[in-house]
């Protein structure tokens, strides 16, 4: 328990000392960042109406609430501790996993959404026409997001305006690259439109059949990576039912080692990760 107030302790100290010093325009930057990154993925995830601050909070509380249970449940609070930084953590990391999984959806499905604007603008739609009819006859899970673009534009009756609230619905570094095509051709006009949208449509093709064969072949190694880092801790978890073995943890040697052990099992699980997962496409068009 004095660890736990220790702790608890530096950090109050910590926080009114760095609420001393004023916020430099770098820290701002990565703060902006950070936010519009996570406001991208909760987007992605289909999450909407949760700003990155009401993740944040409902992870802050999911914690308080995991540490409370635990140590009410092991009467350990060095083990609760850590639990609670883990689940804390899992809101984000549940919303990263659904938003990269709904990307692989939808980039499967791109391809078809470039094909379906080729075909309206090949029989004379306006651009506008045309993308509004792929929410009527485009990929279902795209629908809602291109209906609303045909709501929008029929409201303002403007292209460049109701482009944007696609994009920001989207969130998707595809769809910008889509969106910025038709708006250049809006803007500065041409007739190469359709052989451009045909050349990219292979190009997603070919990425997909791509992405697809090296998922495949390296999708063991996740699987193991989550296996290897959630194992101790199961192991821990059920250990602490057992008030004499949480009380062994429940010191400052056993804090140091599941410290140790919290240490090695984030390194090792982002090391794995970062060998193991394909790199994704920003979002350079915003």
């Amino acid at each position: 328990m004095d660890v736990v107030v220790g702790l608890v302790l530096g950090a109050g100290v910590g926080s009114l000392w760095w609420s001393l010093w004023p916020r430099t325009a770098a820290a701002d930057s990565r703060s902006a960042r950070w936010s519009a990154r996570v406001q991208d993925e909760l987007v992605q995830a289909g999450v909407l109406g949760v700003t990155p601050g009401g993740l944040v909070v409902a992870s802050v509380l999911l914690g308080i609430v995991t540490l409370t249970f635990t140590v009410a449940l092991t009467r350990a609070p060095t083990v609760a501790l850590f639990f609670a930084a883990f689940s804390t953590a899992a809101p984000l990391g549940v919303v990263r996993g659904r938003a990269r999984r709904r990307r692989g959806r939808l980039r499967q499905l791109w391809p078809e959404v470039v094909d379906h604007l080729a075909s309206g603008i090949r029989a004379g739609l306006s651009l506008p026409e045309a993308v509004a009819q792929v929410g009527e006859r485009g990929p279902v899970e795209l629908r809602p997001q291109f209906r609303a673009f045909g709501e929008d534009y029929r409201a303002t009756g403007r292209f460049a305006e109701s482009l944007d609230l696609l994009k920001a619905r989207l969130a998707d570094p595809v769809a910008d690259r889509i969106v910025e095509a038709l708006r250049i051709t809006r803007d500065v006009g041409g007739t190469d439109l359709g052989r451009l949208l045909r050349t990219l449509s292979g190009f997603l093709r070919d990425d997909v059949r791509t992405r697809g064969e090296l998922e495949a072949r390296q999708s063991w190694t996740v699987y193991a990576a989550r296996l290897a880092a959630a194992a101790p801790w199961i192991v821990l978890a059920v250990l602490a039912t057992r008030t004499e073995a949480a009380a062994a943890y429940d010191t400052p040697a056993g804090f140091v080692v599941l410290l140790t052990g919290a240490a090695c099992t984030v390194v090792a699980y982002t090391a794995m990760l970062r060998v193991a997962r394909l790199p994704e496409d920003p979002r350079v068009l915003r």
